[in-house]
């Protein structure tokens, strides 16, 4: 039986993931309020990102009501690093959304995305019976493309003019998956690069 994510705390070797609160916030705008983290379409792109902390808290506390929502820690020091979630949470067809990603730059290309992925796909294909885990990101985030398909994700497609981005200009979505009879590939190739 398919169940939905319940928010329960997910803990690996570097990252720890706990459910999003409001006083979260003033850290993880820190960690991820900045041109940088936005310029690559994260939040609707450059035109969403917050003036504050208490303008990212109205955003975020708002929209992460209609998903689970998680910050990302840093298990040895306790120190915000991002955000990541679960959504679009569709039980009869046994497929849900790892996406809301976004992460401080001093993080790229660690440990720390790998790790954030192999602890939301364990959950959604072995503690909650999902068949299938949709993740997508922007035509022009060729970045983040790059690391979806590093997971072992098969690119499905492209959804043309699918999202409105907070300039009110549209993205073009791409869409990868992974199925359950192919987690336990992605496990592996997710297990040898966190541990290499």
């Amino acid at each position: 039986m398919t169940t939905a994510p319940d928010g329960r705390p997910l803990i690996g070797e570097v990252v720890r993931l706990d459910r999003l609160v409001a006083a979260d916030i003033d850290q993880l705008y820190a960690a991820i309020g900045n041109e940088q983290v936005y310029a690559s379409g994260f939040g609707g792109g450059p035109a969403g990102l917050p003036r504050d902390a208490d303008e990212m808290r109205e955003q975020w506390v708002e929209s992460s009501a209609k998903r689970v929502a998680y910050v990302v820690r840093l298990v040895a020091d306790g120190k915000v690093v991002g955000t990541t979630s679960l959504g679009d949470v569709d039980l009869p067809n046994e497929s849900v959304h790892l996406g809301w990603t976004g992460y401080a730059p001093a993080v790229w290309g660690t440990v720390v995305n790998p790790e954030c992925k192999f602890l939301l796909l364990e959950h959604a294909f072995e503690t909650c019976g999902f068949g299938r885990v949709k993740i997508q990101t922007g035509l022009e985030n060729t970045r983040s493309q790059a690391a979806i398909a590093k997971l072992g994700a098969t690119r499905e497609g492209v959804l043309r003019r699918h999202k409105k981005l907070a300039g009110g200009t549209f993205r073009d979505t791409v869409v990868f998956s992974i199925l359950a009879d192919e987690w336990p590939a992605v496990r592996k190739g997710l297990l040898a690069r966190i541990s290499g």
